[in-house]
């Protein structure tokens, strides 16, 4: 009589972690984040949500700059979240105090600095929860208030370790202990 031999049943590799360090130097320009060691792809945004991040920027950006208090970074500029195992998240906006990121040129490869204030504008692609985690994510990491932008209900909501904040599209947004001064319509985002 032949004995039947059966293969072993098949084990799927676990992927290995990786460090912020590796993930910058390897994957660099990817439209990926790191979550908990490993590679998150993004899905690519629409024209909509980058018009929506542009105006954003630009109304921060020249505000800040106007008034020399520090800078606003775009285009999902990665910053280190946590440590073992490594987490970089890359907020559609973010602005730095001169405080936390004093003048000069901003850093290259790993940012380890946290941002005062990070944006989320929201895709069609996002689910609130995945939003919820990375809320929970910045504010944890350090970062004073998420400001997260709806194109669709022309909305925003300004979180904080404290509480949150609603604004209709009439609203006047200000966050005078992170920015002081800058108020702007909640409407001027999506214009």
């Amino acid at each position: 009589m032949n004995a039947v031999l059966t293969p072993p049943p098949m084990v799927a590799a676990t992927p290995a972690l990786i460090s912020a360090e590796e993930f910058m130097a390897e994957h660099a320009g990817r439209y990926a984040e790191l979550v908990r060691g490993k590679i998150q792809e993004l899905a690519m945004p629409s024209a909509r949500h980058g018009e929506v991040c542009s105006e954003v920027n630009r109304l921060m950006a020249n505000y800040v700059k106007e008034n020399k208090l520090g800078r606003v970074c775009c285009n999902d500029s990665l910053f280190l979240i946590r440590r073992n195992p490594d987490t970089m998240r890359g907020p559609d906006v973010s602005y730095y105090s001169f405080g936390r990121m004093p003048p000069g040129p901003a850093p290259q490869g790993v940012c380890a600095i946290v941002p005062e204030l990070t944006v989320e504008v929201r895709s069609p692609s996002n689910t609130w929860p995945e939003i919820f985690v990375k809320i929970g994510e910045y504010l944890k990491s350090g970062v004073t208030a998420v400001l997260v932008l709806d194109p669709d209900r022309h909305s925003a909501s300004l979180y904080r370790v404290t509480g949150q904040s609603e604004f209709a599209a009439t609203a006047l947004l200000a966050i005078p202990d992170v920015l002081p001064g800058f108020e702007v319509a909640v409407a001027k985002f999506f214009e």
